[in-house]
């Protein structure tokens, strides 16, 4: 269809780009299907929701969004600087890991530049690379994990400015030591940036996290308070680094994006440990719960170090599909991998005892349905 002759003029990059949303939010879907889901377990939120110390500091500072947010988000990047053993400098704060992917694919990627990555990995990085236009070059997971020594060749091959790792990964809930992670980082080619994201590092082994090191200039660490802190409807996100990559950002960042409940809600979170250390446990006595579920179906659940299980279906990704399907028709979200080999699996959020009861209810009907 041609553009209307008095209408806008995109630039020739947005004009080649389809209107998409990286993921299919579980409330789309209840507004496709008519109804809601009984069990929300396929978007690695935390069920177990924030700390109560949390809601109550956003209650008392409800009355205040009439005034704008700190546009340095001070208090917030100076706890997070304690928190860590950095300087305030080391800190930068955004609306969540996805905008600080795209500031960042933004800040160092020109229109045809080469950005790696791995095939299979977190979709919403390439929704960036590809509205800035760089050129994603995709490298397989090994093992169902992502493959750091192929990345590093594929680096150096391209000379490319940018890869992104995903430590522990997401969609599989793999991972890798921290001495691995220090040799990808130790590997890196001159001028190249690795975006380490590790959004799950709360739930991972201690020893899959390496030391944070922010002399490097060549290592950016993306954590988040979406997952095991309980504030994914908030947004925020934030990065360690070094003092000149990190003020680089304010060269281009949304200075009003964090808002003000979001900076009180995640210093409260901060604050707050003990209840982060009681989630964790919750979290890891569900993957286990889940684990059991899908093992008494005859399916295997993969190792994870995140707030979710990949489960092998046993079969293809059109199988793992139908079992999808069936799941969300008997009213439980989950989601699962795009890409194969990945998507022989479905991927299952830590959820409640009441998520996984229903869970374990549907799942037999579910894979009998998508058998037949």
């Amino acid at each position: 269809m041609s553009q209307h002759p008095r209408g806008p003029r995109y630039t020739s990059l947005v004009e080649g780009l389809p209107a998409t949303v990286p993921f299919v939010g579980p409330e789309a879907q209840e507004r496709a299907r008519g109804r809601s889901f009984r069990a929300r377990i396929g978007a690695n939120e935390s069920v177990f929701g924030p700390s109560p110390q949390v809601v109550a500091a956003m209650q008392q500072a409800a009355s205040e969004c009439w005034m704008y947010a700190d546009p340095e988000n001070h208090d917030l990047k100076a706890a997070l600087a304690r928190h860590h053993g950095v300087g305030f400098e080391n800190i930068v704060v955004g609306e969540g890991i996805d905008a600080l992917l795209g500031y960042t694919v933004r800040m160092l990627i020109e229109p045809g530049e080469p950005v790696i990555s791995s095939l299979g990995a977190y979709p919403t990085f390439n929704f960036h690379v590809a509205g800035y236009g760089g050129k994603l070059v995709r490298v397989p997971y090994a093992g169902d994990r992502e493959d750091p020594e192929a990345l590093l060749e594929t680096a150096r091959r391209e000379d490319a400015k940018l890869v992104y790792f995903a430590n522990p990964d997401n969609p599989m809930g793999s991972w890798w030591g921290a001495a691995d992670v220090q040799r990808l980082i130790d590997g890196l080619p001159p001028g190249t940036v690795l975006l380490l994201d590790e959004a799950y590092s709360d739930t991972a082994p201690a020893d899959a996290i390496p030391p944070i090191d922010v002399s490097n200039p060549q290592v950016l660490r993306l954590r988040t308070f979406s997952k095991a802190y309980g504030l994914a409807g908030l947004r925020v996100g934030y990065g360690i680094g070094e003092a000149g990559l990190i003020r680089s950002f304010d060269k281009i960042r949304n200075h009003f994006g964090v808002n003000r409940m979001a900076q009180v809600g995640a210093l409260a979170a901060l604050a707050d440990q003990p209840y982060l250390g009681r989630v964790i446990g919750q979290i890891a006595q569900s993957r286990e719960r889940i684990g059991a579920i899908v093992r008494a179906n005859g399916l295997e659940a993969l190792p994870s170090a995140t707030n979710f299980v990949a489960v092998d279906c046993g079969g293809d990704g059109a199988f793992a599909k139908r079992v999808l399907e069936e799941l969300i028709a008997r009213d439980v979200f989950v989601r699962m991998p795009g890409v194969a080999p990945l998507d022989r699996c479905i991927r299952i959020s830590a959820g409640t005892e009441a998520d996984l009861a229903i869970l374990a209810e549907a799942l037999p009907e579910a894979l009998r349905a998508a058998r037949a």
